[in-house]
């Protein structure tokens, strides 16, 4: 699934993966920059909390942005039916940006795949509205969503579980928690079966700003790791036994701090 094309002199908006754990009060500076990418005092921040089943975490991030500055609201999306109500749609076309909170992957695909929301977000994006979407948030953003799997560094048939995404990235697999949680091994399983795509994986409380030209930065206080396939030589994922460990040659490898950059078209990356 390739990103919704933008019109003729439309540049489309920032897409932002963070990898969950996003500092909310004590130098929030992931929110700050996504605040002021959508309008500053003018942003209008729509919150979609499909992914969690708590019931405050929506009202709490609409809180938090307004909070510190921005017009926010909040649309609870719980079952599919919520996606075809045509007010929320509407409510959707006056947002300057959307948040995707975190929670489960699979109830963001389940509930929002193929719906008028999940094409009104691929549309919006194309037309200048910026997507940011924290944990579960981040991993739906790409074409390819990464929904489960073994946590550890080794590559493993059986790894990974994958699940459409929404598309608003086909350069890159996005993996959350990264280094917290150890999941250097479920990315590059992942890869394994995307080898024409980059793998991001974002630590918490870090960011990958996704400008229009391909280009991230890195915002935050840890690291995102890139894992480049394009000089993959060999891979043993077709014919490894279940559970085996899989060999991967040829892969290039960037941790990126704040700040640093990589260039997703022409994989390059810089300080």
């Amino acid at each position: 699934m390739c990103p919704a094309t933008p019109a003729i002199n439309q540049d489309r908006g920032y897409v932002i993966p963070i990898g969950g754990a996003e500092a909310k009060h004590k130098d929030p500076q992931i929110l700050e920059r996504f605040i002021d990418l959508c309008g500053d005092n003018d942003a209008r921040i729509l919150v979609i909390p499909t992914a969690s089943e708590l019931d405050e975490t929506g009202p709490l991030y609409q809180e938090l942005f307004e909070s510190m500055g921005a017009k926010a609201m909040c649309i609870p999306i719980e079952e599919r039916d919520d996606c075809y109500v045509e007010e929320t749609i509407a409510t959707m076309e006056r947002a300057t940006g959307i948040f995707i909170t975190g929670g489960n992957q699979l109830r963001l695909s389940t509930i929002l795949g193929g719906t008028p929301v999940a094409r009104t977000i691929r549309r919006l994006n194309a037309e200048g509205v910026h997507i940011a979407g924290t944990s579960a948030g981040a991993a739906i953003i790409s074409e390819h969503m990464i929904a489960g799997g073994r946590s550890g560094p080794s590559p493993r048939e059986s790894g990974v579980v994958l699940a459409p995404g929404l598309g608003l990235t086909n350069r890159a697999i996005i993996d959350q928690h990264f280094n917290r949680r150890g999941r250097m091994g479920r990315l590059l399983a992942a890869l394994s079966f995307n080898p024409f795509i980059c793998g991001l994986g974002i630590d918490e409380n870090t960011a990958a700003f996704i400008a229009p030209d391909g280009v991230l930065e890195v915002i935050g206080h840890g690291t995102v790791t890139v894992v480049d396939p394009a000089d993959l030589r060999h891979s043993s994922m077709s014919y490894v036994r279940k559970a085996e460990a899989v060999s991967l040659i040829g892969l290039k490898l960037h941790v990126l701090a704040s700040g640093s950059r990589f260039n997703l078209e022409t994989r390059e990356a810089k300080l």
